[in-house]
């Protein structure tokens, strides 16, 4: 049994959106979809992150305040795989779950009937899209894994830590190609993972931690 996470070095990321990019290929995503996205944060202040912050921070890359004295940071967000879901909570069908064995949340697109219950329910906006009857892709041809998502119309998709990838021994997607070497991944309840070892004597942060769901995504300052 192991108990999977992920430390996101904010010190180390400068915003290239190689994760995000890797993510979309991986999971052959549609346009309009993405499971990984760098927000662009010019006042360097993540105690807020919500509705309004995420809104008003999407991939901008201006810098904040006035010259000389300019902010501009970034954060990565993603599916936080929380140990207290809400997203599961809410679900009727049962086709948002936690798996016991990995800590993963993942959502059974054969389960999910798009009622967007989960979506309303996550204190994190963005991080699921409903899949539209109008999926349309960049190219004619099948990108990223072979065993990548479906993407059923109808359903609601999520990061799934690239589940399909850990099965087979490998890392998530966003992992191996990021260049600033900015994320640690691993199991949590091992002291040697990466991932653990990343954390210790580093001051870390949750987003909207008065939520409650406990993320298994760490932010380190």
């Amino acid at each position: 049994m192991t108990n999977y996470g992920m430390a996101i070095d904010l010190k180390r990321c400068f915003g290239c959106q190689t994760c995000a990019a890797a993510c979309k290929t991986a999971n052959n995503l549609p346009k309009d979809i993405a499971y990984n996205v760098v927000y662009t944060k010019n006042n360097g202040d993540y105690s807020n992150f919500g509705t309004a912050v995420v809104r008003g921070a999407r991939a901008n890359d201006n810098a904040g305040g006035a010259f000389p004295d300019c902010v501009l940071s970034y954060l990565p967000v993603q599916c936080q795989h929380c140990a207290n879901p809400a997203c599961v909570e809410v679900c009727p069908t049962g086709a948002s779950a936690k798996d016991p064995d990995t800590g993963i949340v993942s959502i059974d697109d054969e389960l999910c009937i798009g009622c967007e219950s989960c979506i309303q329910a996550c204190p994190y906006e963005g991080v699921r899209t409903p899949i539209s009857d109008d999926v349309d892709y960049y190219l004619d041809v099948v990108l990223g894994e072979h065993d990548a998502p479906v993407h059923e119309v109808g359903s609601v998709e999520k990061c799934t830590f690239c589940k399909n990838l850990i099965d087979r021994g490998e890392k998530p997607a966003c992992m191996v190609l990021c260049p600033g070497r900015a994320r640690y991944w691993g199991d949590l309840d091992d002291p040697e993972s990466e991932v653990s070892k990343a954390i210790a004597g580093r001051e870390s942060f949750f987003l909207r931690e008065e939520a409650g769901t406990s993320p298994s995504v760490f932010y380190l300052k």
